[in-house]
């Protein structure tokens, strides 16, 4: 049994079993799998699409600059936010739910979510910069970068999405550790 997986000696009749997160916390990971079950929450991964929608704004907006440059002025004042902000601040039917779960997300799942989404934070400060610096320039160059910019970040929003829609395997240590180490000129405006 994994090293991370504690059984409850209070709950031995039961066969509740606790997995340890990151930081010693407590992670329930099969009751929350429970609840989420009928919800727009993966029931695998514990996470939740929607958050990618604050991405997805982003990157339309950056695509809309050639033929509407005032979109600029809208795509800097994008914000990264948390996954627990961004439930706080939607509509989203389940948000309370979607944050809890993300709590109890298994670190084989959470873990690179959280590096991908970091690197794709960073990405969209990067490209709204690039972007702002070619607005005064050739129209064509401005056309190829919001093009090279927003196909960019869209694969890392793709790459979240795999993540949490459990595309493929969980990823092991070695996997995460290289994931974590890619620098972010490896895959923005190339």
């Amino acid at each position: 049994m994994d090293a991370a997986v504690q059984h409850d000696p209070r709950t031995k009749a039961s066969g509740a079993v606790r997995r340890a997160g990151p930081n010693g916390q407590v992670r329930f990971t099969r009751t929350y799998r429970h609840l989420v079950k009928g919800k727009n929450i993966n029931e695998k991964t514990l996470l939740a699409t929607d958050y990618l929608n604050h991405f997805n704004e982003v990157i339309m907006l950056i695509g809309m600059v050639p033929s509407m440059p005032e979109c600029l002025e809208d795509a800097k004042a994008w914000q990264p936010k948390s996954y627990q902000q961004h439930f706080r601040d939607s509509v989203f039917s389940d948000k309370d739910l979607a944050i809890e779960a993300y709590e109890h997300a298994p670190p084989e799942y959470r873990v690179p979510f959280d590096a991908v989404i970091e690197r794709l934070n960073a990405a969209v400060g990067v490209g709204v910069s690039e972007v702002e610096l070619a607005l005064s320039g050739n129209q064509m160059v401005l056309d190829a970068l919001c093009a090279s910019v927003g196909a960019d970040l869209q694969a890392l929003v793709d790459k979240a999405s795999a993540i949490i829609n459990v595309f493929g395997e969980s990823l092991d240590q070695t996997e995460i550790d290289e994931l974590m180490d890619e620098h972010l000129d490896e895959t923005v405006f190339v």
